[in-house]
């Protein structure tokens, strides 16, 4: 059994009152790095007992932040240079034609875009499949009406929500949870699955209905918008005679000019409409390579990432040569520092957010040394835990409060092995099932930390669709707080 007793300390006392004023301010609407920044200092004064250490635990956990997120500001930087180089070829818009009668309005482009994305992270997990979904699918559905807010609201709620809390396929995150709680990994996968399904619809169901009046009104204008504006994928062509040729809209006119400059600008035009249709064709077959090769070789995680990411620089660097000639070498260059410019300038504050709440789980034994053992969440979890009366209900509850606890460091999968731990415990205590105990922890766990509910663990989604994760995580808050009290009220009758 568990042992529910730790032992608080004034580190302890010092980063809750931390978390309350982070979320304090973040309900003010107002940016919290300044509060972050002040708290790590007061983190590390009082673990260390030095004004030395305090200053130096700023740095250290800001180091530690940038180098657990630089694995995907390196993903959506290349990702967004493969995107602006489709733009500039028009290949973007002959990848998107086949798809423009599916997604025939923002509704349909929602719910299409969605479930794309939940396939896609079943197998690949979402992290990979951001940047496959946000380099093909995503600019038609923003084209077709669809609110980037809205985009990412339904890359997220079904990729870093439904499909990695459920984890049906690769089945990473319930084999933490079985082997913590004694019991086989199906037996969450299935004995779970009426919790997770629940879950899953009635979130994204909420959702839809929440922003449905959103997603009519403020499609249209958004759609200019990001055709004109310097937005990370959807980019308009810098060159308009690349546009109307992939179009097909201007294939027979010819500038003015002399009759050599004529020739010359169609021969140019020609052969930039033969590398627009190559490259539209290339990318999603690369892609879909890339798919085949991680089911061959068992890629997961941070490889699969690795591979689509690469294939996004390679189809990058390609494109470049076809399209550009004698030009690519500062094309590919231009197109990295828009890439790496665009990535940084979003993570910039989200390193020193994510720094502080590291601080919750095991990356304060990296930040601070040895002087601490366990995340500082993870205490405060176990404490909840070994002061509240317990029968199975309130069990439940407590369940989802500490999975919730624990998914705040950004992480998701940090919290379940005491989720899973407590679910043995629990059902021990209160005769309860489990297996559903153990979903709960799980749902709640990955829902906030996988990256729905928190700002700094939902970026990589808001990157891509270039919208603030402050709001995304504003409007992300009621249908999953819906999700989990539906949730609740289910897991009370299966228990």
């Amino acid at each position: 059994m568990l042992e529910l007793t730790t032992t608080l300390t004034a580190l302890h006392l010092v980063y809750l009152l931390g978390v309350i004023f982070i979320l304090t301010v973040m309900i003010l609407r107002r940016d919290t790095p300044m509060v972050c920044i002040i708290f790590l200092f007061l983190l590390g004064l009082t673990a260390t007992g030095t004004l030395v250490g305090g200053i130096q635990t700023v740095f250290n956990a800001a180091l530690f932040a940038a180098k657990e997120f630089m694995e995907i500001i390196a993903v959506i930087a290349l990702v967004t240079a493969l995107s602006r180089t489709l733009s500039d070829l028009g290949s973007d818009y002959l990848m998107m034609k086949p798809l423009s009668k599916i997604m025939w309005s923002p509704s349909a482009a929602w719910w299409i875009l969605g479930l794309i994305m939940m396939i896609f992270s079943f197998f690949l997990w979402p992290s990979p499949s951001v940047a496959l979904v946000g380099a093909i699918m995503l600019p038609l559905a923003i084209r077709k009406g669809l609110h980037p807010l809205a985009a990412a609201m339904a890359m997220n709620l079904f990729g870093h929500g439904i499909a990695l809390s459920y984890d049906l396929v690769i089945q990473g995150a319930p084999a933490i949870s079985a082997a913590a709680a004694g019991i086989d990994t199906s037996e969450v996968v299935y004995g779970g699955s009426p919790l997770f399904l629940m879950m899953g619809a009635s979130t994204v169901l909420a959702a839809f209905l929440l922003n449905r009046k959103r997603l009519r009104t403020m499609g249209g204008s958004v759609q200019v918008t990001m055709r004109t504006s310097g937005a990370d994928a959807n980019r308009v062509s810098d060159c308009p005679e690349t546009v109307s040729g992939v179009s097909g809209s201007d294939q027979s006119a010819e500038p003015s000019g002399s009759e050599s400059s004529a020739k010359s600008t169609g021969s140019g035009r020609r052969i930039r409409r033969k590398t627009a249709l190559f490259i539209a064709i290339l990318t999603p077959a690369a892609f879909l390579a890339d798919i085949l090769l991680m089911f061959v070789y068992d890629l997961k995680g941070g490889d699969a990432t690795s591979l689509v990411s690469g294939t996004a620089a390679l189809l990058m660097v390609l494109g470049s040569l076809l399209g550009f000639g004698r030009q690519a070498p500062e094309k590919v260059t231009d197109y990295l520092i828009h890439g790496f410019t665009f990535a940084i300038k979003i993570f910039a504050p989200v390193i020193l957010i994510g720094a502080f709440f590291f601080m919750g789980g095991e990356g304060i034994r990296t930040i601070l040394g040895d002087t601490t053992q366990n995340g500082l969440l993870n205490d405060w979890a176990i404490w909840l835990a070994g002061k509240t009366p317990i029968n199975r209900y309130l069990a439940a509850l407590l369940q989802m409060v500490i999975g919730a606890l624990t998914g705040l460091d950004g992480s998701g999968f940090s919290g379940l092995p005491l989720t899973g731990a407590l679910s043995r415990t629990f059902s021990l205590m209160t005769g309860g099932s489990v297996p559903i105990f153990a979903a709960l922890g799980q749902i709640t766990a990955i829902f906030v930390g996988g990256g729905t509910v928190v700002p700094w663990g939902l970026i990589p989604v808001a990157a891509i669709c270039n919208v603030d994760p402050v709001e995304m995580t504003r409007r992300n808050l009621p249908p999953v707080l819906i999700g989990f009290a539906c949730t609740f009220v289910l897991a009370c009758l299966l228990l």
